[in-house]
């Protein structure tokens, strides 16, 4: 399988593209003037305990107050400890590390359990284990590994406090690059060890790279061919981290000088649009509907015009397969995380729904977030999450709409022509007037003057006053204005 990585930086905004076989797999967005947070550490202050929550908001210089669980607070003694407040109390200084953006209304999530990676290695000043990727399941490679660490740290005479997690890159490395990491880490961790003691609160103590070196550190794997760069300054800048950090992949780094936009030449940008949308077209003719809301994302799978060759469990059979493929697809390309309700098409075959069900599975090995099927419940839907740390690509792209409020529906202009018809005989039993203006958007005054003509005429002899109507350009369906003349 063929897979390239694609790095579009313009001083606005940075944009990754995985790409695998010619389809877009992976978008990710980095706006310069908001950037994401996710793995930085703060020296922050607790502005609030919330007991009855078991939680804390904590100040780390944000618009929004971050928020942190009990469960999220290591003591120093190791030991488990059921109350918040024991653990934190108001004006306390805390070192916290985010560990999900803000996202909607939602503050920052953070914890205390500090954790920096690099290529190989990710390294937590605060714990004393050394673990290893469930993503490298060869046990003799494992044992390698520990082994490999082991001696690392012999080598540098590490006796202080400190854990290790051998990240999925690290399979195959040798001594050399894992020594090499070790080296880095701690290195770095010196830094803001320092920097701990001296700054005030709230303060950004260290900050995760920029997406494109996070995309290099976090997303090449082997099977990764190329990876282009459309910026000459910044692959500059990238072929220098990938000299000092990452040298077996710096074959696979090219710079992409052409005229014509890179994400164009991927049919990224068409892509992309068509993730924005609710409906996903499947090549045999069905189709699905995504729905994130604030709770839950719904997937609905639908045959659509596919009506198979031999007979209807075929058909919805052979849906639900490639359905399953493409809601895998959808999710790492939408960016979708947290609770996720899959409604397949009933398959009355139990084999079937083993298939379609392991086909998902499959398809989710890829997922670079972490993702459990919890089960199929009786109704037949598929439970499942899937990690979220930032934002999807619709919050990052989108707003809510200004004329129908994120609903996705708006108001008939009947309906609106009914809203102000009671709103003219609240005002006439109100206030004395000689007559109404009415100010609304142009489909709504045409209905009022043709379809409900007779019902403005009726209204008028009731109130005893003559109603005039005006169309205002800006309003939306659902805006108007009854003003008294």
């Amino acid at each position: 399988m063929s897979e390239e990585i694609l790095i579009n930086i313009t001083p606005m905004e940075s944009r990754v593209a995985v790409v695998e076989n010619g389809v877009l797999q992976e978008v990710h967005v980095e706006r310069t003037q908001r950037r994401g947070i996710v793995g930085n550490i703060y020296k922050g202050k607790v502005v609030r305990v919330l007991p009855g929550m078991q939680a804390a908001f904590v100040d780390i210089g944000l618009e929004r107050a971050a928020f942190i669980h009990a469960a999220e607070i290591s003591t120093r003694e190791g030991s488990a400890v059921e109350s918040i407040s024991a653990l934190v109390h108001e004006g306390q200084s805390l070192v916290v590390q985010v560990t999900k953006d803000p996202i909607g209304t939602k503050g920052a999530r953070l914890t205390t359990q500090l954790s920096i990676p690099s290529r190989y290695l990710v390294y937590m000043p605060r714990t004393s284990h050394v673990g290893i990727s469930l993503k490298i399941e060869d046990e003799v490679e494992r044992d390698r590994l520990k082994r490999v660490v082991a001696n690392c740290v012999e080598t540098e005479g590490i006796v202080e406090q400190g854990g290790f997690i051998l990240r999925t890159a690290a399979e195959g490395a040798g001594e050399d690059e894992i020594l090499a990491d070790i080296r880095y880490l701690r290195r770095l961790w010196d830094q803001i060890a320092a920097q701990i003691q001296t700054v005030g609160a709230p303060t950004l103590i260290y900050e995760d790279l920029s997406l494109a070196l996070r995309t290099l550190r976090d997303l090449v794997n082997p099977r990764i061919e190329k990876i282009r760069v459309d910026s000459r300054e910044n692959f500059q800048k990238i072929t220098q981290f990938v000299d000092e950090l990452m040298p077996e992949i710096a074959d696979r780094l090219e710079h992409y000088p052409g005229e014509r936009p890179i994400f164009d030449l991927y049919g990224v940008e068409d892509e992309v649009q068509k993730a924005l949308e609710r409906k996903v077209l499947l090549k045999s003719g069905g189709y699905l509907i995504i729905d994130p809301t604030e709770a839950m994302t719904t997937i609905d799978v639908n045959t659509g015009a596919f009506v198979g060759h031999r007979n209807l469990e075929e058909t919805i059979f052979k849906t639900n397969l490639e359905a399953a493929t493409a809601i895998a697809r959808q999710l790492r390309l939408r960016n979708l995380g947290g609770i996720i309700i899959i409604d397949f098409i009933d398959m009355e075959d139990e084999d079937h729904r083993r298939q379609v069900l392991r086909t998902l599975e499959k398809q989710l090995e890829r997922d670079h977030a972490k993702t459990n099927i919890i089960g199929i419940t009786e109704l037949g839907l598929v439970q499942m999450t899937r990690k979220r740390t930032r934002e999807s690509l619709v919050q990052i792209l989108c707003e809510p709409c200004p004329c129908c409020q994120g609903r996705g529906n708006l108001k008939t202009a009947e309906t609106i022509c009914y809203e102000i018809f009671r709103e003219i005989l609240r005002e006439a039993r109100a206030y004395q007037a000689n007559s109404y203006l009415v100010l609304a958007n142009q489909k709504v005054v045409d209905r009022l003057l043709d379809e409900e003509s007779g019902n403005v005429a009726d209204l008028e002899m009731f109130i005893g006053r003559t109603i005039k109507f005006q169309v205002e350009p800006m309003y939306s369906q659902e805006q108007y204005d009854v003003v008294l003349l």
